[in-house]
């Protein structure tokens, strides 16, 4: 796999029982990649480790005088420079190769299964944690993805070197053989304790994400309600703990970089010491001690891999961790697919947990007194649920016995905060839809006139009100005209059943009514739910169902529930018990007849 071939066709399944099993997928996935970059690691490292040699024997060629020997050891110097060069080369293009696919695999895998889970994702895992897998720990999971292979040509190449010297020099390769791999298990002790204290880093480093997230996302209310100091110390705080645990892990690397600079040193020295002894005694030439002690002296470089191979696993394991929890996290029954294929179910949507009915070709309105609950039932309703329970049916039919694209086309479910990608209004609206439905139909019906000339405003190049640019989330506009193009994207895409979240709560009650007459209109005899408390929606539904704790509470009209149902009312008029007494003989139908003069107004 090439760069430029990414993105990949089919990412795989990954293997997300735990970090290390999916670090160990990521691998293995990875194979050709791994094996290329082991190949040109094993020429780099053994051509470093060659030079050595080459330079004893020139050494001793020159004590021994012998100018053919000099020349042949220059040559060999010669050819180990070319391996030195073009092994380094390819080893840094194949190792780069392997982290860019492996992030983007990560990547890829992290992409899909946020479509496949939709907002039962961020009910089940922070947001900030979302961010965190997705950019930093996507790279140091590539990291120790691409170490891996390095890692492996350089302890081969330590493992050939002290074999050969060993033959070549026995008296001196023996100490070798043996304090080269106690210099590479020496810094193992320290490990655990340092991965700790990465663990520890990469935690708060998530929080503190989190808590900017958070307050990015809610700046706006956090300045109408002077809160930003309050939320401005947190995140100072947060930042404070980041930077404490940062420190406390870089002691610990240090630590260990500092014991792998040292106790080389002392071998180097004990191998001179030992070496010089040797010559003094006749038993091996100066050319023999030479190209030991340039041997340990090179050996240093493939060694410093052991730590970085430590260093990249501790960092990537609860990278890995993150990653692999949000891989296998499964919405509540995941669709089996029993239903046949292409063939969408018409018919009456049931909620067999609550009771909820809407009838086909119906609009329903759904009043429920806590938003989180009302959120929750809207997203079982398009099959988007995290929680266990029985499925949804529509015309019989469980949505879980669908196919996963089936059951988001037969069922459309629009958020409560609907999010907008900047682009043209053109490619807003450039969505799967059956085609009976015209992208000036459906903003017609939202009442996005005046959006429109914001949009026409803002981009003087644009040659038509679709070509007009939206900036990043729609943030150039206000909450209603977001809403509003949120719900003109909705509409245009004609589902079977379209649930819509308080779609109107940012709208002034004018443009309400109107909206309320335009969706009535536009979704003629097609299913449409809508959870709201707003009497002009309510008062334009075919059928009112009031939802209490989870279950239904009562169904009728919106003009006799406000009559006869405390609780409905309550709801709707958002009085309290005082009001109810102070309300007196006042008559629903009152309170519809001012609704109904707004409306008329309008």
């Amino acid at each position: 796999m090439q760069i430029q071939d990414l993105p990949y066709p089919d990412p795989g399944v990954p293997d997300a029982r735990s970090g290390p099993r999916f670090l160990w997928w990521l691998g293995r996935n990875q194979l050709t990649g791994q094996l290329k970059s082991l190949a040109w690691g094993l020429l780099h490292f053994l051509s470093v480790s060659l030079l050595p040699f080459c330079v004893g024997h020139a050494v001793q060629a020159v004590v021994d005088r012998s100018g053919g020997r000099l020349a042949a050891a220059g040559g060999l110097m010669a050819l180990c420079g070319a391996g030195i060069a073009v092994g380094d080369t390819f080893l840094h293009r194949a190792a780069v190769t392997n982290w860019i696919t492996a992030a983007a695999r990560v990547q890829q895998l992290l992409a899909r299964h946020a479509a496949h889970l939709g907002s039962a994702l961020t009910r089940r895992v922070a947001a900030g944690e979302v961010v965190a897998v997705s950019t930093g720990d996507v790279e140091k999971i590539g990291w120790f993805v691409e170490a891996v292979s390095r890692f492996t040509a350089a302890a081969l190449t330590v493992v050939l070197v002290c074999a050969g010297l060993v033959v070549y020099q026995p008296a001196l390769g023996v100490v070798l053989a043996v304090g080269l791999p106690l210099l590479a298990i020496a810094v193992l002790p320290l490990l655990p304790r340092a991965t700790r204290r990465a663990d520890v880093q990469r935690e708060k480093a998530g929080r503190a994400t989190e808590l900017a997230s958070d307050t990015v996302a809610g700046l706006r209310v956090l300045r109408g309600i002077g809160g930003e100091e309050l939320f401005l110390d947190r995140y100072r705080r947060a930042s404070q703990e980041v930077r404490h645990a940062a420190v406390r892990s870089a002691r610990m690397w240090s630590l260990i970089a500092a014991i792998q600079v040292l106790l080389p040193g002392l071998l180097l020295i004990a191998v001179v010491w030992y070496g010089v002894h040797l010559v003094r005694q006749g038993r091996i030439g100066v050319g023999d001690l030479v190209t030991v002690y340039s041997t340990v002296t090179v050996l240093a470089y493939p060694l410093h891999h052991v730590e970085e191979i430590a260093m990249a696993y501790s960092f990537s394991r609860p990278s890995a961790r993150r990653a692999a929890r949000v891989l296998s996290l499964e919405r509540a029954t995941d669709a089996a697919g029993t239903h046949t294929a292409g063939a969408t179910p018409h018919g009456d949507l049931y909620d067999p947990a609550s009771g909820l009915l809407a009838p086909a070709g119906l609009l329903t309105a759904v009043v429920c007194g806590d938003p989180d609950a009302a959120g929750r039932l809207a997203d079982r309703l398009g099959g988007h649920s995290a929680e266990p329970g029985p499925s949804v049916l529509l015309g019989g039919v469980p949505l879980d016995d669908l196919p996963l694209a089936g059951a988001r086309t037969a069922v459309l479910v629009q958020d409560k905060d609907p999010v907008l990608l900047s682009g043209s209004l053109r490619a807003l609206l450039d969505v799967p839809r059956s085609g009976a439905v015209t992208a000036e139909d459906a903003l017609a019906a939202a009442q996005c006139e005046d959006v429109l000339a914001a949009l026409l405003q803002g981009s003087p190049s644009a040659a038509e009100p679709l070509d007009a640019r939206l900036t990043e989330r729609g943030r150039s506009l206000s909450g209603g005209q977001r809403q509003r193009l949120a719900l003109a994207r909705s509409l245009v895409t004609d589902p079977e059943v379209l649930v819509l979240d308080e779609p109107t709560s940012a709208v002034d009650s004018h443009t309400e009514a109107r909206i309320a007459q335009g969706v009535r209109r536009l979704r003629a005899g097609r299913t449409t739910v809508v959870f709201t408390s707003s009497p002009l929606l309510l008062d334009r539904a075919d059928r009112v169902v009031l939802v209490h704790e989870g279950s239904v509470a009562a169904v009728g009209v919106h003009r006799k529930l406000l009559r006869e149902e405390p609780r409905y009312r309550a709801v709707v008029t958002r009085e309290t018990e005082e009001d109810t007494a102070a309300r007196g003989a006042l008559r629903g139908d009152d309170v519809v007849d001012g609704l109904r003069h707004i409306e008329e107004t309008a």
